[in-house]
């Protein structure tokens, strides 16, 4: 029978030493190193994430972690304020505004959302519901 006790995602980077230092220092999460020469990420509400150290890394083509905040315009300068660009995406059928927002709240289309990108070049994002 398939009963799992806890879970976690994972992904891989190509410098683990500059991906902990994005996510403890620019993103002021709980970072620690692991005991394979890892990351144990700690978000909050407690869920953790595994990332590894890949030499051949690729950065994944979608979105692998997302941060819900209470004001994103706030999180938004918070983040480019500490040298994270959040405007990454210009694609004239899902515009986002200078700061780099898709203000799909108030057009009934999701969440106001911003991505942008670790070290490794894996896509983040921060969101308003």
């Amino acid at each position: 029978m398939f009963a799992p006790v806890h879970g976690f995602s994972g992904f891989s980077v190509d410098d683990i030493a500059a991906a902990k230092a994005f996510y403890a220092e620019t993103l002021g999460l709980d970072a620690k190193d692991g005991a394979m020469g890892n990351i144990d990420l700690t978000l909050p509400g407690g869920a953790t994430v595994f990332i590894y150290p890949k030499p051949d890394h690729q950065p994944a083509g979608f979105t692998i972690l997302n941060f819900v905040v209470d004001d994103i315009d706030a999180a938004v300068d918070e983040l480019n304020s500490r040298g994270v660009v959040t405007k990454i995406y210009d694609d004239a059928s899902f515009p986002t505004d200078e700061k780099g927002i898709a203000r799909g709240k108030s057009v009934g289309q999701g969440p106001d959302i911003a991505w942008f990108r670790d070290p490794a070049g894996n896509v983040l994002s921060v969101l308003q519901d």
